[in-house]
């Protein structure tokens, strides 16, 4: 019989639809050394995780987090619960044996991601795994790769923006917008984000925040009387009642890189006119790359040693099998994938690495993780303190 991986995940909504989406179609389009069963899943009982479970294909369903890492039938504990939550469920999961993945960001704070990050130290046996999707993009895979292969030389430009629309005043009080509950706004959500991918192409580490801005325009917000499962806001509703919104609206900052590059970042929810804008441009000696999630099955290559009559950005659609990441295991070149598409990569790369195999490109655990958040850290000391912060002041 199949090896199989029984998997637990605490938690449901816009995520958990991404995650389940992930574990029902991957073994479709994957020869996986390890099949993913989709065991059980966790919700509170106003959110009713029976109808969940039957919807999207878990065989049991529970109320309590608890029992379902204690489970020993479960395998893999996965989080897509509010960031607030993923330290004291995710050091439970480890100290049980458990692997254990987890929404990014890593946590809500640094001291949570610390925690974690000691955890997964002490869990030997444990493998950790973090859900930067962008990764497992084709483009920003194949950017990784050409920038490794040196193709663009030494970085002298890191430029990455995340830009959504969503967050306007119109928008009730989710948890996304209580720093109890996530930690940081825009920051922690979406610059979380831009930092993997920066660190994650460039192969560098940012060594210091020389200056941020952070900024909180909407300040109250409606108390949401209900929320559908449709996405990260929609159908949600506000009543007559007001609360604190204690979160960024939007942070920029500025970095220095270990290798000597500089980097700018900016990050935010009002961005008027841009709905999901995830992008980098990266800038070298030998030339450059950038990448827009809007098109996301588009890489832009420049080649700073082509010839000048013909030089120009190199538009590489990246759905080329055997040449471009993931692209064998969906379809007929030229027939573009989607956002889904990401997580079911990431559901691959986990099996493989739980078999013993290698991912097609890295993939994050706590440590690495680790290193993102405390960018988002010194970013957010940074703003406050209206001065640098060097990474290696935060342990």
């Amino acid at each position: 019989m199949a090896r199989t991986c029984n998997i637990g995940l605490l938690g449901q909504g816009f995520m958990g639809r991404t995650h389940a989406n992930a574990y029902l179609k991957v073994s479709k389009f994957f020869d996986l050394p390890i099949q993913p069963v989709m065991h059980t899943t966790f919700g509170l009982p106003e959110e009713k995780p029976e109808v969940y479970a039957q919807r999207w294909g878990w065989l049991n369903h529970s109320h309590d987090w608890k029992e379902v890492i204690r489970d020993p039938l479960i395998d893999l504990i996965d989080l897509v619960t509010p960031n607030y939550m993923h330290a004291p469920m995710a050091v439970a999961a480890l100290e049980a044996g458990k692997h254990t993945a987890t929404e990014k960001p890593l946590a809500g704070t640094l001291a949570d991601a610390r925690a974690m990050r000691d955890a997964a130290a002490k869990a030997k046996n444990a493998r950790t795994f973090v859900w930067y999707n962008y990764r497992r993009c084709p483009a920003v895979a194949l950017a990784h790769q050409l920038v490794r292969a040196g193709k663009i030389g030494p970085v002298y430009h890191v430029r990455a923006v995340y830009l959504q629309s969503w967050g306007g005043p119109e928008t009730p009080l989710l948890w996304r917008f209580q720093k109890k509950l996530a930690g940081s706004g825009a920051h922690g959500d979406l610059n979380a984000h831009i930092i993997d991918m920066a660190r994650f192409i460039t192969g560098d580490e940012v060594v210091e925040v020389t200056g941020a801005i952070s900024e909180t325009w909407i300040k109250e917000r409606d108390i949401p009387s209900a929320v559908s499962a449709g996405g990260i806001a929609a159908g949600a509703r506000g009543s007559a009642k007001k609360g604190k919104s204690d979160v960024d609206d939007a942070v920029l900052f500025l970095t220095r890189f270990r290798k000597g590059a500089v980097g700018s970042f900016e990050a935010t929810r009002l961005a008027t006119g841009n709905f999901n804008a995830n992008g980098i441009e990266i800038n070298g000696e030998k030339g450059a790359i950038k990448f827009d999630f809007e098109d996301m099955n588009l890489l832009w290559y420049f080649d700073a040693a082509a010839d000048p009559k013909v030089q120009g950005w190199t538009r590489i659609m990246c759905t080329s099998a055997g040449n471009h990441p993931y692209a064998a295991n969906w379809w007929p070149d030229a027939h573009i994938i989607g956002y889904e598409h990401s997580f079911v990569n990431m559901a691959a790369d986990i099996m493989n690495i739980l078999a013993g195999k290698k991912p097609v490109v890295p993939m994050p655990d706590f440590a690495d993780a680790y290193e993102t958040q405390r960018v988002l850290e010194a970013a957010l000391l940074a703003a406050k303190n209206r001065a640098a912060v060097k990474i290696s002041e935060l342990q």
